[in-house]
Order: C-alpha cells, then sequence, then structure tokens
C-alpha cells in the first residue's frame, strides 16, 4: 500500500519548503494540501493559498506526486481551477494529481458572500462542476471548450499546452451514493475520510462508514460500465488521535485499510501547524516501508 501525507499550507514558505523536502525525500508516495480560503481545524490561522504553495513545492521536489485534498466549487471557478492545473501539471512535469470534492458548510461556504449551499445544491453544482473542468483538463492543445450549465459557462476555455498527463488524474471526494456515482464517472481515484457529516472521526466511525460505503463504490462503477478495480481508493486519515509514534502502531492501523482493498493511506505532516501530531523517525520509516 502507498502511503501520502499532508502538508498543511499553515507554515511560512522557509519552513514549509523543508516539508515538502522531506516528504520527497522520505519515499512518501504522495504529498497533498488542503484548498480553503479559511480552514474550520484552523480557521483564525495561519493559512495560505494551496495553488501557489503547490508550484513552489514543485520547484523543490523530484519524484513525489503532488495535490489539491480537495479543491471544491465552494470559491472555485471550473474554468479557472483547470487553467491552474494544467500550469500545476506542467511546473511538475506531470506529477499532479487534482482532488476535487462538494465542499462543505464550513467557512468557505460563506467566503465570497454567499448564503451556504445545501448538500443538495452542493452536489448538483459539483456535478456541473466536473462537466465543464474535465474536457478543458483533458483536451489536446488546440482544444477550446464551449459549455453552459444551470450554474457554469466556458466560453472557448482553452486547453493549450495540453496537460503533460493524459488524461490528467482526477481524485474525487465522495462519502454517499450520489458522490460516488460522480467517483466512478469522473475519477481516476477516490477519496473518503470515512464518516460524513456531524460524525466525529474516530478509528471506529472511520471504519464503519468505509465498510458502508465500498460496496457503494462498486455498484456505482457497475452503473457507469467500469470496472470497480480500475479505481484507486484512498483513505484519509482525519482522526487526531491515537497519535503515531511507533511503526508497530502504524501496520495495526493500516492492515485493516489494505485488507479492505484501499491502496492509498494518507497521513498528515507529524511536525507542523496545526492540530496533527506524530514522531517524526516513525514516519519515515513509514514512508520507507511503503515505498520497498
Amino acid at each position: 500500500m502507498h502511503v501520502g501525507l499532508v502538508i498543511l499550507p499553515s507554515d511560512r514558505w522557509a519552513e514549509a519548503r523543508r516539508q515538502w523536502e522531506w516528504a520527497d525525500r522520505s519515499g512518501f508516495h504522495t504529498a497533498w494540501t488542503y484548498d480553503h480560503i479559511r480552514w474550520g481545524g484552523m480557521p483564525d490561522g495561519p493559512w495560505h493559498a494551496a495553488v501557489p504553495v503547490l508550484a513552489a513545492a514543485a520547484a523543490v521536489t523530484e519524484r513525489i506526486r503532488l495535490g489539491t485534498l480537495v479543491a471544491s466549487p465552494n470559491f472555485r471557478h471550473p474554468v479557472t481551477l483547470a487553467r491552474d492545473a494544467l500550469a500545476l501539471d506542467d511546473l511538475s512535469d506531470g506529477r499532479l494529481d487534482l482532488g476535487l470534492g462538494p465542499g462543505s458548510g464550513g467557512p468557505d461556504a460563506t467566503a465570497l458572500g454567499q448564503e451556504p449551499w445545501t448538500p443538495a445544491e452542493r452536489l448538483e453544482r459539483f456535478e456541473e462542476f466536473l462537466q465543464v473542468l474535465q474536457p478543458i483538463v483533458d483536451g489536446e492543445p488546440a482544444t477550446r471548450t464551449s459549455l453552459t450549465t444551470a450554474h457554469y459557462t466556458a466560453a472557448e476555455a482553452p486547453s493549450t499546452p495540453g496537460a503533460v498527463q493524459r488524461p490528467l488524474p482526477l481524485t474525487i471526494a465522495a462519502g454517499g451514493p450520489k458522490g460516488l456515482r460522480l467517483a466512478a464517472l469522473h475519477g481516476a481515484n477516490w477519496v473518503t475520510v470515512g464518516p460524513t457529516g456531524n460524525v466525529r472521526g474516530t478509528p471506529e466511525t472511520v471504519f464503519e462508514a468505509i465498510a458502508r460505503q465500498l460496496p457503494l463504490l462498486d455498484e456505482a462503477c457497475r452503473a457507469a460500465g467500469r470496472d470497480a478495480s480500475s479505481i484507486g481508493r484512498i483513505l484519509l486519515w482525519t482522526p487526531t488521535e491515537p497519535v503515531i509514534t511507533s511503526l508497530g502502531q502504524f501496520e495495526e492501523l493500516v492492515g485493516p485499510v489494505a485488507e479492505l482493498g484501499f491502496d492509498q493511506f494518507v497521513l498528515h505532516h507529524p511536525a507542523q501547524t496545526g492540530p496533527y501530531e506524530g514522531d517524526v523517525k516513525t514516519f519515515e520509516k513509514i514512508a520507507e516501508l511503503s515505498a520497498s
């Protein structure tokens, strides 16, 4: 199983640069960052913008895959995000994994002065968001996308110079049947945190939720005419406890996840500004083990 890392965009670049370089050097498969204006886990900051952070990370790393986990329609437009994604894919020499989700009712939901959307409205917008974004990032260099949905318009939006990766891999966040249908239709990968709504993320609630979600994903793939084994399965581990301080503890945690068919397990950087902790030396052993 691959192991990835979330590096929150919370620290000044002088320190954050060392975090991204460490992730690359240690052997982690992916390094993601959250895409928010304000994050509910640290509503008063500090907090930086995801796209320029990933651009800087692309310049100081060599092999690790980079991505958003996740960008959403809460404050993004599919045309401008597609253009950002094409640039990041080029800057990283084809190492971008673009993570996308419908968003939530957190601080981002009103960041542009709008009334917060209901969960149903967020999913409706997200479906249209994907319909507009995907042909832009997957288009040939000369492609121009024109499309109008209920909420978005693309007017001859260019795909130039074209993605390095063909197709550019989308990682779709979903927990319920409607979101999983979109993951099956659009995603190279599916990512889940386990429980949705106001359920507290604990090891118990995470495993209960993914046990319910996996059959729904298989069903969504069948409905889309897709082999369920063709979609990557990523678990983003969000509980702050237990704090991982030994390799044995990690193996006990990740073993059941691998048995359920997940191929990537994503942890948070153990030593940066934010709510997540862990032992750095243990994380280096985890990365080395997963890379072997």
